[in-house]
């Protein structure tokens, strides 16, 4: 199987899985793409009710792959703004499954789930605050309706690494596992809420929604808006320090993964 983005139907479940190894799972502009594509394509299959997303290899997913944006200077899209494929909730429940790293735009990632489910392997946070990269992603916007403004301005300013344990405590994540059991602990979630009359769950889900996200979508055009100039002048510096090796090791202060932002 090739690396990129694949789907794999379980019955009523879509299991869509980010595969990228030799990135640690960060997404290049053609698999944020597929991953956009995919999405739609769950949605319009009636057969499936909810969706469980995970990464391939003990990772969930490391951001972009900065290591693209140094060699092509590519202009990433946003993935949230107006019209990236995190720009809207999915139309169905969707539960991130995460084992590893979820971090910088694979924050992003998690963040756009209904519900995060965590192995105790999990580590979360804005790795790429010192590449120079900002978070166009849409956590700037949804982190803070999660956590809490203070706790979100916390791991925006500081880009510390939030392990499970903690990030169960401040509603981070909804569950925490133990290693290697995410995925089928999503899948156990995701059945136990496909088993139940699917109009007045998408009712209280849709209010659930609505009771916070109220403008959410004038706000991720306003978070793209705001991330251009850090786009224009520090994230492609950014990007050659990461290419030349700057911060690759494990999540630790100071340290982020192979290829994040």
């Amino acid at each position: 199987m090739t690396e990129g983005i694949h789907l794999n139907l379980d019955r009523e479940l879509a299991i869509l899985t980010i595969d990228r190894p030799g990135a640690r799972n960060a997404m290049d502009i053609k698999s944020i793409t597929d991953f956009g594509n995919t999405v739609a394509q769950i949605e319009a299959n009636d057969a499936i009710t909810t969706i469980v997303l995970t990464g391939a290899g003990g990772t969930f997913c490391a951001g972009a792959d900065l290591r693209e944006m140094a060699n092509t200077n590519a202009t990433y899209k946003p993935w949230a703004g107006a019209t990236g494929p995190l720009a809207r909730r999915c139309a169905k429940p969707v539960i991130a499954a995460v084992e590893g790293h979820a971090v910088a735009g694979g924050l992003g990632v998690a963040l756009w789930a209904d519900l995060r489910v965590a192995s105790e392997t999990a580590v979360f946070g804005v790795f790429c605050r010192r590449f120079g990269v900002p978070m166009s992603d849409g956590t700037p916007t949804r982190l803070p309706a999660v956590v809490g403004r203070a706790r979100a301005l916390d791991m925006l300013l500081t880009g510390r690494p939030i392990a499970a344990d903690e990030a169960e405590r401040v509603g981070l994540v909804d569950r925490v596992v133990p290693t290697g059991k995410a995925l089928d602990a999503a899948k156990a979630l995701a059945r136990e809420i496909s088993a139940f009359p699917p109009l007045a769950m998408a009712a209280d889900r849709a209010a659930a929604w609505a009771a916070f996200d109220g403008g959410e979508a004038a706000r991720l055009i306003e978070e793209e808006k705001g991330a251009q100039a850090a786009k224009a002048q520090e994230a492609a510096i950014g990007a050659a320090r990461f290419k030349a090796g700057e911060g690759r090791g494990s999540a630790v202060p100071g340290k982020a993964p192979k290829s994040e932002g």
